[in-house]
């Protein structure tokens, strides 16, 4: 009985020690995108944020102390995993939706976007299975690369800014493709698979500012992915950063082969 007791008490502690560290410490001059995914919830769930920038500045610090104050936790204005798993308990408010969020682009990026004509005729991408052959994939991917630096927008569907659904669902149709609008539906294209068998074209999931399926982008192989960055707009970064392995949710793969 003893014994069951201490492998029980020493799996607790693993899980416990497991959360601590995938739960980042933010203070006052923090910066990135974690800063970015706090300020979005805190706005969400009805805190006074205006400025959705990633940089944990003196408005941000004052939402954080009012949240720990009406949640009973010490108040300190810095977020470490009690402020973060209260904050992951809270349930957005009904009807707020976040405003337009700017993020300037990457620096020196000499590459300007490609404009298309929208109104190409397109087909509609069927759910759970593979749909795109190798030489589409290609094509997505090299229209994606066209707006590398462009700058994050929350509800950005245009090379003038994108959310990171939006860029998706922009370059496919640019192909041909009509792909659904929001990440957690995307999730609903094609076969799920292991990062070892994608191919670039697939698409991979992540959960970031809140539960479930939130951040999505395009597999361009040797371990990489492009996506809408909220901190550093259009981007390629690699799966296997500690940010995004921890918030990995699965991939699917949509080319066939």
């Amino acid at each position: 009985m003893k014994f069951k007791v201490a492998i029980t008490a020493i799996i607790v502690l693993t899980l416990f020690s497991t959360t601590a560290f995938a739960s980042p410490k933010l203070s006052l001059n923090s910066s990135g995108a974690d800063v970015l995914t706090l300020q979005k919830k805190l706005y969400l769930i009805g805190y006074n944020i205006t400025e959705f920038d990633g940089v944990y500045g003196k408005e941000t610090e004052r939402a954080v102390s009012a949240f720990q104050r009406d949640h009973k936790i010490t108040v300190t204005g810095v977020v470490t995993n009690v402020t973060w798993r209260a904050l992951r308990k809270e349930k957005d408010k009904k009807g707020r939706v976040l405003p337009a969020i700017k993020v300037k682009p990457l620096k020196n990026s000499s590459n300007k976007p490609k404009t298309f004509d929208t109104n190409i005729p397109t087909t509609s991408a069927p759910f759970g299975k593979s749909f795109i052959t190798g030489d589409q994939a290609d094509a997505i991917i090299s229209t994606a690369r066209t707006f590398m630096g462009v700058p994050y927008v929350f509800g950005g569907t245009t090379p003038k800014g994108f959310d990171c659904s939006g860029l998706l669902q922009y370059v496919f149709k640019m192909n041909g493709l009509s792909i659904p609008r929001l990440a957690d539906e995307q999730y609903k294209l094609g076969k799920s698979a292991k990062i070892n068998q994608l191919t670039a074209g697939d698409l991979v999931f992540f959960t970031t500012y809140t539960s479930g399926v939130s951040h999505c982008g395009i597999y361009v192989g040797d371990g990489k992915f492009l996506h809408a960055s909220s901190s550093k707009g259009v981007r390629i970064d690699d799966l296997d950063d500690d940010y995004w392995k921890k918030r990995f949710v699965g991939a699917k793969k949509v080319v066939n082969g």
